[in-house]
């Protein structure tokens, strides 16, 4: 008989055993199935990067962590949903008022740079960029629109399979991009036309020169979004994939009254939700009522961890950055 080159589920729990961490009895063995050894023990036994590993003794504080992990994603989940569908409104409606259409075309012409609408005085390089971007996005958009027209997306086939229709509106275009082609659309607007959106949304602009705030928060939210909704590990920040910028930081410094900020915990996103939760209308109530959900898992999953354990993944002023959001709302 041929040697089996994987691990049986009590073989596995043997070797965790074998490595520190306490586990037996049926419903840890449950558990461990459920969450899998890959995805969960293998996924969470550290914190950001594999260097950190957390100093765990028993699986019931890998399935805590596993647990805050999962409520955290529950949580954000319909407020980035919220946030991701009125942003592109937005964007969508303070676009169409400025070109006077809905024509992509007409917007591709008068809001996007290019080589021919740059500034007076811009350097050629510069220019040739713009140019490159708008190709770019062009090409962008259209391979989003045969996607979901492969997939018979009935936002994008109606415009096709009907012989009065020769174009895809802007806001049917608006209704497929993915979080981040919407980050990059934003990015290739002119400077003017990321100006009226930022001032649509209520975005702080005093320390945003060159009115980027608008497009660089989609791109971090990005990150937030789909890790959520791979099903990714969310609660240490792994899925950063920017460094905040200068204005970045600058702008929620100023408009929560914060000390600091990096993008570095998961409490830093939580205030960037809530900065444009509040932008958007959304009422006071509410968002104390998230904020307090935030607060009650994670203390919940502090007293499921030991000590040692808590020190590497609960940053130690969460509680009072916390406080400063809840007095800016």
């Amino acid at each position: 008989m041929p040697t089996k080159d994987y691990k049986s589920t009590d073989a596995l729990m043997r070797h965790l055993r074998k490595n520190g961490i306490a586990i037996s009895g049926s419903s840890q063995k449950q558990q461990l199935i459920n969450t899998g050894y890959f995805h969960g023990y293998k996924g969470y036994r550290f914190f950001v990067s594999s260097q950190n590993r957390l100093p765990f003794i028993s699986y019931n504080e890998i399935n805590a962590t596993i647990q805050y992990d999962t409520k955290l994603k529950s949580l954000l989940y319909g407020k980035m949903m919220f946030i991701e569908t009125a942003l592109k409104n937005i964007a969508l409606n303070t676009i169409m008022d400025e070109v006077g259409s809905n024509s992509i075309y007409d917007m591709y012409d008068k809001v996007v740079n290019s080589y021919k609408n740059a500034s007076p005085g811009t350097s050629e390089d510069i220019k040739k960029k713009f140019q490159i971007n708008k190709l770019n996005l062009q090409g962008s958009i259209q391979n989003s629109i045969a996607g979901a027209y492969r997939k018979d997306n009935p936002k994008i086939t109606h415009f096709y399979n009907n012989v009065n229709y020769n174009e895809v509106p802007i806001w049917a275009v608006f209704e497929i991009l993915t979080m981040g082609d919407f980050g990059y659309l934003l990015s290739c607007l002119t400077i003017d036309m990321r100006e009226k959106i930022s001032r649509a949304i209520g975005i702080n602009l005093s320390c945003d020169t060159y009115r980027e705030l608008v497009y660089k928060y989609v791109y971090a939210l990005k990150d937030l979004r789909n890790a959520i909704a791979h099903n990714d590990v969310v609660y240490d920040t792994r899925f950063r994939k920017m460094d905040p910028s200068r204005p970045m930081k600058q702008c929620l410094i100023l408009e929560i009254g914060l000390p600091y900020i990096n993008f570095k915990t998961i409490g830093d996103y939580i205030i960037l939700i809530c900065y444009y939760l509040k932008l958007l209308k959304v009422t006071k109530t509410e968002l104390k009522i998230f904020i307090r959900e935030f607060e009650k898992i994670t203390k919940e999953y502090e007293n499921s961890v030991n000590p040692e354990v808590t020190r590497l993944t609960i940053h130690p002023d969460l509680a009072s950055r916390m406080t400063i959001l809840k007095s800016s709302l």
